[in-house]
């Protein structure tokens, strides 16, 4: 943002941002004190969702109904609470093209296609009893919407692919029209109907969320430069095994599967790095990472960025390909972790031989699952090791295979003797005629 600003020869003099973001870590504050703009945070949701840090910082607290004017662009406020409860929506205005307002920067209000899940207080953040009124605040900040005009475009937060929703669209803005021709939440008008709809079916939120929300509450510390990750002499990472100290692969699953060093765990560079990393690894827990192949260095230091993004930044520095070699030439093994198909999990089954684990999300298992299979998603099964038996072989599974290769990964750390793997998931298994149970039907809801 910063050298987009210096290309184009601008000053930032303002720092806004819609509400206390739980997906990472904010970088409203830091940006206004390199750039000296003036920070503007809600002030709305009750004393419990206030800015801690924003009277320290100097900065504005904004209200219902306020105008933030730069130059001749107008920012009106508007309280919109549902997805968080000091949620702020902003109306532009461009005054010297038209009096009428031209856009809504939304944040995670409304998004393309759907609006910002009204559970996370209670979910992430575990503010008991707090998700049916929000989704209920959600419904009356929606209907602020009704009489403004349809021209107006439509700026989200985030897009397919964010926690902070249920069906993000993928394209990165709309007009207000559209969404009321295409958006189930804006066509709604009957305030049970649209809390049941709201509130079905969210997915498990990563477990991270509730630290990003106290961090981005109490107020994240400066960052005033990247690190850089460090590679390691190949060596160095026998005594850092020894030592118990974590190891992230970041390889393909399928490369960590065939050879790994025991007690890694498989985190996959990928779109869902951050989600999975944040959810399953410790805060207080320094980490080194692997990686392979010729762009081992730029993975590194991108896997390294995206985590400081949500607060972890303790690492021991990286390894690449030539750790194994060390790793064998001191006399260790690598590992591999057991690959087994749908028919042979499924004979496993008939002997009553195994203990199944399906990690995917609860609306995933409600469409049907194994009738051996224990339900613990992914981001859950940290918490769960100490309730699994340990005297039979743990058979993981998700929907194609990707988040199972990652559970495997972490109960081979936990000290499982024996861990298998189903390839290509339930996907595989009901492509070759296996059976599923306890499919639960989905009635759409009335709009």
């Amino acid at each position: 943002l910063l050298t987009a600003a210096a290309d184009e020869g601008v000053r930032i003099s303002h720092v806004t941002e819609t509400h206390i973001h739980a997906d990472y870590v904010s970088g409203a504050r830091d940006l206004a004190r390199r750039t000296g703009a003036r920070l503007l945070l809600s002030a709305e949701g009750g004393t419990d969702w206030q800015y801690r840090f924003a009277e320290r910082d100097g900065a504005t607290l904004l209200h219902h109904g306020d105008r933030i004017a730069v130059g001749n662009v107008w920012l009106d406020v508007l309280h919109t609470p549902g997805h968080t409860p000091e949620h702020l929506t902003f109306l532009v205005t461009d005054s010297p093209a038209d009096s009428g307002p031209m856009g809504l920067v939304t944040g995670d209000f409304l998004f393309v296609g759907d609006v910002g899940r009204p559970d996370l207080l209670e979910t992430a953040a575990h503010v008991a009893g707090s998700m049916e009124p929000s989704a209920r605040a959600l419904f009356h900040s929606l209907a602020q919407l009704r009489d403004l005009p349809d021209h107006l475009l439509i700026w989200p937060g985030h897009g397919a692919g964010s926690a902070c929703g249920k069906a993000l669209g993928a394209v990165p803005m709309s007009t207000l029209g559209y969404e009321r021709r295409a958006n189930w939440a804006l066509r709604m008008t009957d305030e049970a109907a649209f809390v049941a709809a709201v509130l079905e079916g969210q997915p498990e939120p990563p477990a991270y969320f509730a630290r990003m929300k106290q961090v981005n509450r109490e107020g994240p510390a400066p960052l005033d430069a990247m690190p850089q990750p460090a590679r390691r002499a190949a060596h160095e990472v026998v005594s850092l095994v020894d030592a118990r100290g974590l190891l992230v692969d970041l390889r393909a699953a399928s490369e960590f599967a065939a050879a790994h060093i025991p007690g890694s765990i498989s985190l996959p560079y990928g779109p869902s790095f951050t989600t999975w990393a944040g959810s399953l690894l410790s805060f207080d827990q320094p980490f080194a990472f692997v990686a392979g192949g010729a762009d081992a260095d730029s993975i590194v230091t991108s896997a390294l960025r995206d985590l400081v993004l949500i607060g972890f930044d303790r690492t021991h520095g990286w390894f690449g390909d030539d750790a194994f070699d060390a790793w064998r030439a001191a006399g260790r093994s690598t590992v591999a972790t057991l690959q087994r198909s749908p028919r042979d999990v499924a004979a496993e089954l008939m002997e009553h031989a195994a203990t199944v684990i399906d990690v995917r999300g609860l609306t995933e298992w409600q469409t049907g699952h194994l009738a051996a299979a224990r339900h613990i998603p992914l981001g859950a099964l940290p918490n769960a090791i100490a309730t699994l038996p340990r005297d039979r072989p743990v058979i993981v599974h998700c929907q194609s295979g990707a988040r199972s290769a990652i559970a495997a990964s972490i109960l081979e750390r936990a000290g499982f003797p024996t861990v298998e793997n189903l390839v290509g998931g339930i996907t595989a298994w009901r492509r070759d005629g296996l059976p599923v149970t306890g499919a639960t039907p989905r009635v759409p809801a009335s709009v």
